[in-house]
């Protein structure tokens, strides 16, 4: 079974949010321990990961080096965290399968993801990155070209456009290598946003893509039955924070997206999950699923729900409950 597999950013930093080195390789050497076994037992694995942390820790340096050096762009940010993570899971994946006595070549692959360069977000940016900066601070970077926008008493923040993804544009170069019988990690932080300019160049692009809409549209390119949202919770909740709080399980697309219309899941943290899961199953994915890091096994093998979040095709769905 091919499953691919979007990494939030806890399996990328120790549990307080620290992202040093040593705290992300530690980090990343646990995660690697349950997609070891998966590979192990024969799945075919394609990993996708965030980089909010790390671009984050870009950004900073970015802040403090600006009267000296030019600020680095976003989209090279983006290039820059997918190499280093890239990097340090293909190392703690690699060990964790020798462990195991399996002989998986790994792979991580830069990865472009195409955007419209006539999207609404680029005319006006909304989402917020980075830190919270005094104006005189953050007026080195404005005059770099940057966004920045006055957030009242904690100061200013900086805002990128967060376009749709339309193509991962390497999606072939990760086909290749999963035929080839590498396991692979590509599109990291939802691919580089690129757009083509009229005369068919790519260039790169001041943008973020969300991570799990990025890593559905690699799972459909791919060709992937299965795509399971690794996060810190265990799947996604009605009435989050209220005595009705009440845990979504085994639902089908249509439900779920009705949840979604209704307010139930955060723009910012999980209502992004849900919309990546729906098109995941509505672009003919066999099911997707929202759980925690150590549910993985459980998200792939169970395949009717019974880990997280679960998210079938209607007809599924009805013979589930057919047979309950």
């Amino acid at each position: 079974m091919r499953v691919l597999i979007a990494l939030g950013g806890n399996a990328m930093t120790s549990a307080d949010g620290r992202a040093r080195p040593g705290d992300q390789i530690a980090a990343v050497t646990a995660a690697m321990e349950p997609v070891a076994d998966l590979v192990a037992a024969g799945d075919d694995v394609v990993l996708t990961h965030g980089n909010g942390p790390q671009v984050g820790n870009l950004l900073v340096k970015n802040e403090l080096a600006a009267g000296v050096v030019p600020p680095v762009p976003l989209d090279w940010c983006g290039a820059q965290t997918q190499g280093t993570i890239g990097f340090i899971v293909v190392n703690a994946l690699e060990r964790a399968l020798t462990a195991r006595g399996v002989r998986r070549r790994v792979a991580a692959v830069v990865t472009r993801t195409l955007v419209d360069a006539a999207d609404p977000g680029f005319a006006r940016p909304t989402k917020p990155i980075g830190r919270y900066l005094p104006r005189e601070e953050a007026a080195p970077l404005i005059d770099h070209g940057e966004t920045w926008e006055d957030r009242g008493p904690r100061g200013w923040r900086r805002v990128v456009a967060s376009p749709e993804p339309l193509e991962v544009l390497d999606a072939p170069a990760a086909a290749a290598l999963l035929a080839a019988g590498f396991v692979v990690v590509a599109n990291g932080g939802g691919g580089i946003p690129v757009v083509r300019d009229p005369d068919g160049s790519i260039r790169g692009v001041e943008a973020v893509i969300d991570k799990d809409l990025g890593a559905a549209l690699l799972g459909r390119a791919l060709g992937a039955e299965v795509l399971v949202i690794a996060t810190d919770v265990d799947g996604a909740v009605l009435g989050f924070g209220t005595p009705d709080q009440r845990a979504v399980g085994t639902v089908d697309v249509a439900t779920l997206r009705g949840y979604a219309a209704e307010g139930h899941f955060a723009s910012g943290s999980m209502g992004p999950k849900v919309e990546a899961a729906c098109r995941f199953v509505e672009q003919g994915g066999r099911r997707a699923v929202i759980t925690t890091l150590t549910r993985i096994a459980d998200a792939v093998r169970a395949d009717t729900g019974g880990a997280g979040t679960t998210v079938l095709p209607a007809d599924i769905t009805r013979e589930v409950a057919g047979h309950a």
